[in-house]
């Protein structure tokens, strides 16, 4: 038998024996490795150790504290978690199980009239360790689809996607599984459970053991309210306990900053039943928040040559059969209204109505680029089980911007948007970004190959130029241009996708856009769509995350605080009171009817930046009291006019854009 080389991921090179398999590989580059080694990257899929290399592949191998490692030890936790599961209820009937972010689940129909309470995980648990303890090696073999059919004959879920494949829906990621071709892939852990599966999975399940199990949920079978509802068991593992006590506490940190209970608790927000479902109103509190927000944007808009317009919300259906919304995206709309003669929309974007501005009138080139941007209103149909208080929700706002420039004009735009973007999230308070580059889908894109290159190309040049570390998803653009999308990690370590930068060849072509250039010839523009926020409701949800409800002084909807000691101090803290008030700070005023401590407790759980207590001395001084949030040593005997100087420099250095 001759030797093969394989290429590792430094570029050296590494002889191993023809046939040889992933472990192998790792034995090769030494003991520690192969001990550690879950699976490996062979030409960048992700296979079994088990797996037998080829000459002069490019192989990396996984190990558990990898993103790949990480996904792995959670699908195959799943897989213990069901065998567990029909291990306690025999003739239990199993779906789907795949790694999520942080996790993973398994859907189940238990026999009879049988249902999953929280009390059962520590069952489910204890077997899942038992199964550990045996040392059960995954196995992986192929099927015929008949012989897969017979094999999961008592298994209905299975049956169903087995039978799609034979239906020619050979990739269905909906569905978590996938098989290809004439076969179905099958891993069996130990006699009593086998499952349909790509995997890969762990050698064995000692392997596995850093694992919880954390709730108990409903799931409708693909998602379908029509289809029967199972029971979704949640859990986690991990490669350590350590990583595994780190996610729990961040749980819990999560918990203590959910946005929906801050919102209450500050009395920012409210989601009324009469309104229905996904539909939020702004108290005061809220309001003046969100004021700033927009005021922040417009102001920021004004400086980078934006033009501001305004456009209705709702709009004839023919808008978006030109703009091609309802082929794509008529299960996220909400249904039509049929009035005039014709069939109107509740718009679910901006787009379209700006390729109308656009094409208004004719245009030359050297009104390009042309920005226009727009505080814009839109819903969009989310299904009841995925609302989720500001972060998922139906009527938003984005503060949305589509940029119309020629493509000599195009990397340079792209650059100055990716700075635009960086300097508005740093000055919310956000500094750790990441990106992800998605790129054509060679099989579904319109417009020409050069022009999407050369798109490509300039938003790879932009994240470079500033340096932002970005992952490439291949082919996962969308059919009409590539896109960055902005991640930013939050103050627990949580990733939020946020801001996007999209080229988009689409709209310009449906809606027939042209500028007649220097040859006095028509050409067609290139659009670019830009978002910072996403939405003003979910950026506001992540920031009262990110802070826990202490939003930074220029935001937060109360900034001063002002106590009396006792009631003959209350008509001194009024005139401080007003005195901020004039120079533009949000202040408010409460009057000594209960005892000071009770009162400073309140403004600390309002998560007021700053209280001014003030006294005796202060009456006589002219002075305040100052106690600032999060601090446990409070100034004595500032003066209000000094007070006042730094609370504003406060506000110009963390925010308000005249701060530059």
């Amino acid at each position: 038998m001759s030797d093969i080389e394989v290429i590792l991921p430094d570029g050296s090179r590494k002889t191993v024996p023809e046939g040889a398999t992933a472990r192998d590989v790792a034995a090769a580059i030494g003991a520690r490795l192969a001990k550690d080694a879950l699976a490996a990257r062979v030409n960048d899929v992700v296979v079994d150790l088990s797996f037998v290399v080829p000459a002069g592949a490019q192989v990396s191998l996984i190990t558990p504290a990898s993103a790949d490692g990480r996904e792995i030890l959670r699908h195959s936790s799943a897989h213990v978690m069901a065998q567990a599961v029909l291990r306690l209820w025999p003739g239990a009937k199993y779906a789907i199980g795949p790694a999520i972010e942080n996790g993973f689940y398994y859907d189940f129909e238990l026999p009879g009239d049988a249902r999953f309470t929280d009390d059962d995980l520590a069952r489910i648990e204890e077997v899942m360790r038992e199964i550990v303890a045996e040392d059960q090696p995954f196995t992986r073999r192929e099927l015929s689809l008949d012989d897969g059919l017979a094999l999961f004959a008592d298994q209905p879920f299975k049956v169903e996607i087995i039978s799609k494949v034979r239906e020619g829906a050979s990739d269905d990621e909906d569905l978590g599984e996938v098989a290809t071709g004439p076969v179905v892939s099958v891993y069996a852990n130990a006699g009593d459970f086998v499952d349909l599966c790509r995997g890969p999975h762990v050698p064995s399940t000692k392997r596995l053991g850093v694992f919880k199990l954390m709730r108990v949920a409903g799931a409708y079978w693909r998602g379908d309210e029509k289809r029967p509802q199972l029971q979704r068991v949640y859990g986690t593992a991990w490669e350590s306990a350590d990583a595994l006590a780190a996610h729990l506490h961040q749980l819990e940190e999560a918990e203590r900053r959910d946005h929906r209970r801050l919102a209450t608790e500050m009395d920012l927000i409210s989601f009324p039943s009469e309104l229905g479902g996904g539909l939020a109103v702004w108290h005061p509190r809220g309001g003046i928040v969100r004021k700033e927000m927009e005021d922040f944007s417009r102001a920021r808009h004004l400086e980078g040559g934006y033009e501001f317009v305004v456009t209705p919300h709702v709009t004839n259906g023919r808008l978006y059969e030109t703009s091609g919304h309802l082929d794509f995206y008529k299960d996220g709309m909400y249904p039509p209204m049929e009035m005039d003669n014709g069939t109107y929309y509740l718009k679910p974007m901006n787009c379209p109505m700006h390729c109308l501005i656009f094409n208004s009138r004719a245009r030359s080139y050297r009104e390009l680029p042309l920005r226009l941007f727009e505080l814009g209103t839109v819903y969009r149909y989310e299904r009841a089980g995925t609302l989720h208080g500001l972060m998922r929700i139906r009527g938003f706002t984005q503060d949305d911007a589509h940029i119309y420039c020629t493509e000599d004009q195009l990397q340079d735009e792209i650059a100055s948007l990716l700075s635009f973007v960086m300097d508005v999230l740093r000055a919310f308070g956000f500094s750790d970004f990441t990106a992800n580059l998605s790129t054509k889908d060679p099989e579904k894109y319109v417009g020409s190959d050069e022009i999407w290159d050369a798109a490509t190309d300039a938003l790879r040049s932009a994240l470079e130029r500033f340096g932002l570390e970005y992952q490439i998803k291949k082919g996962d653009a969308a059919f009409y241009g590539p896109k960055i999308d902005i991640d930013v990690r939050d103050a627990i370590g949580r990733t939020w996708q946020l801001s996007t930068i999209q080229c988009d060849f689409n709209h310009p072509e449906r809606f027939d856009l042209h500028y007649v250039g220097a040859d006095n010839q028509r050409h067609r523009p290139i659009m670019l769509h830009r978002a910072l926020f996403g939405s003003i409701e979910r950026f506001f949800g992540v920031l009262l995350e990110h802070y826990a409800g202490n939003l930074p002084t220029w935001l937060a909807p109360e900034q001063v605080r002002v106590l009396g000691v006792r009631n003959d101090h209350d008509a001194y803290a009024a005139s401080v009171a007003r005195t901020l008030r004039a120079e533009g700070v949000r202040v408010s005023l409460e009057e000594a009817s209960e005892p000071l401590g009770s009162r400073i407790r309140r403004a600390k759980l309002d998560k007021v930046p700053y209280v001014l207590v003030v006294g005796d001395d202060d009456v006589a001084n002219a002075t305040v009291g100052v106690n600032a949030r999060g601090s446990n040593d409070p100034s004595r005997g500032v003066s209000v006019s000094d007070f006042a100087t730094a609370l504003a420099a406060e506000i110009l250095a963390h925010g308000r854009p005249d701060a530059d």
